[in-house]
């Protein structure tokens, strides 16, 4: 639809949230014109429902969960047949965590299932079969809401601590794909290192049988892109939906991406052609990809953009992500940059320091780096310094359980200053401290500081803080 990007949809349907003990629960009723969704979004609202959507659902994928809102022009109304449009309470959004599928046939609605599921926008929701006209049909989502609010609220269960999946367990698959020359290649090599079996070019369809044959029996990582024999963008999110869908498989994807330039550079140096480019421009071809593949790009799990990662740094970055048998828990990795030289792309948090007092203008501390310990000094004495770390602490010391809660293995604090050598870098490696007595696995970096350290990753036990 114009207008809308590549992670949303407008979807006909009704939505609505419904309070429960363990939190507000968004539910999406499906179903064909005249199948009573409105009546049915009536009923609840009127046993203290919210309306989030008549008719018309807005959805939006955003870190693997689903919302729902309405358009603008329809927010906060209800089409109620003798009535016409009325307004109700509304909420402006919800997370969609149960779908209704509404069927005058419906024997009778059991409470959901894992394996009763929709995928939508690459998002998985349980969804129960329902008779709208039911006397009871407005109690039985009520009563589902409540038990999907409250497997929401159960805590995660720990990772099993090997590389082979458990018996009965879902056997973890990465597919990989993303341009020509970002480093798919080597991000299959990088899998297959820390546990993967790699398999590269084989057709999506073939992957799901030969994993439910027993053929694989450890995590595989699948790689894809235009080389593939008649690939399209569709078939392939098609396959892709039916890899999710399947209980046995735990599928994520991950999208390699680059900047234009750097391709550019790459291919010109390596003197390889592009493989849309065969007669045309290498930056035609390049352009032709991209659009070939965003589709992907907007459904992908994760996208790691190599324009500025070192290959060491990328491998770091996806040992975090995919690594196997690590014992659970959410890695962190907090790294210091210059401002200069642009944001880390694979930053999840980004601080700025520029606040704080320079040493780069003190003639005797100008040449080192933050990692001394006169420079850490001269800029925890800046007034400012406690109060902002304070506050930092504090945001996130709540903020972690939760990233964790959602599933996140890995998340990357960026620090940056001007020059990315004084400020940033004493406040990452005081951060990558603080980190480490809270009992958590933090690795701290430098990007752009120059000397010992830069550009180089340790883990804070191995570091001098001295």
């Amino acid at each position: 639809m114009s207008g809308m990007a590549e992670d949303e949809e407008l979807l006909h349907a009704t939505a609505v949230q419904l309070d429960t003990p363990d939190g507000p629960v968004g539910v999406l009723l499906r179903g064909p014109s005249g199948s009573g969704k409105s009546d049915l979004a009536l009923r609840l609202i009127d046993a203290g429902a919210r309306l989030v959507a008549d008719d018309q659902s807005r959805l939006i994928a955003r870190g693997g969960r689903l919302f729902a809102s309405a358009p603008a022009e329809l927010a906060g109304t209800l089409e109620v047949r003798g009535f016409g449009l009325t307004g109700v309470p509304s909420a402006p959004e919800a997370e969609v965590a149960l779908i209704a599928e509404l069927d005058a046939q419906a024997p009778g609605a059991r409470l959901p299932e894992e394996e009763e599921s929709r995928v939508l926008l690459g998002c998985r929701v349980p969804c129960l079969r329902l008779d709208p006209r039911a006397p009871s049909a407005a109690a039985k989502l009520r009563l589902a809401a409540r038990s999907r609010a409250a497997a929401l609220a159960a805590p995660p269960q720990p990772a099993p601590h090997s590389d082979r999946p458990e018996r009965g367990r879902a056997l973890p698959v990465v597919v990989v794909t993303g341009l020509s020359g970002a480093g798919r290649t080597t991000a299959l090599k990088v899998l297959e290192d820390i546990g993967y079996e790699a398999i590269d070019n084989l057709p999506l369809s073939l992957l799901g049988p030969a994993v439910l044959a027993g053929h694989l029996d450890r995590p595989v990582a699948l790689g894809a892109d235009i080389r593939n024999r008649d690939f399209a963008a569709q078939p392939f999110l098609e396959q892709l939906d039916q890899l999710v869908a399947e209980p046995a498989l735990a599928v994520k994807l991950l999208f390699i991406d680059c900047a234009d330039e750097v391709l550019q550079r790459r291919f010109t140096e390596t003197r390889r052609r592009h493989p849309l480019a065969q007669e045309r421009p290498l930056a035609d071809g390049i352009a032709a990809e991209r659009s070939m593949t965003q589709p992907l790009k907007a459904r992908a799990d994760l996208v790691v953009d190599t324009s500025q990662l070192a290959v060491p740094d990328f491998r770091r970055l996806m040992t975090g992500h995919f690594g196997l048998g690590s014992g659970g828990g959410l890695g962190l990795f907090v790294t210091s940059f210059s401002f200069r030289q642009g944001l880390p792309r694979e930053a999840d948090l980004v601080l700025d320091v520029r606040f704080l007092r320079n040493p780069h203008y003190e003639p005797e501390l100008q040449p080192l780096t933050g990692r001394d310990a006169r420079v850490a000094a001269y800029v925890a004495a800046d007034p400012e310094f406690q109060p902002f770390f304070d506050n930092l602490t504090r945001l996130l010391a709540p903020l972690l359980p939760r990233y964790e809660a959602e599933g996140k293995s890995y998340l990357t604090v960026a620090v940056g200053c001007t020059g990315g050598k004084h400020r940033s870098v004493a406040v990452a490696e005081k951060l990558g401290a603080w980190l480490a007595e809270q009992g958590r696995s933090v690795t701290v970096g430098h990007r752009d500081a120059g000397g010992e350290g830069a550009g180089s990753a340790r883990p804070v036990a191995e570091m001098s803080h001295g």
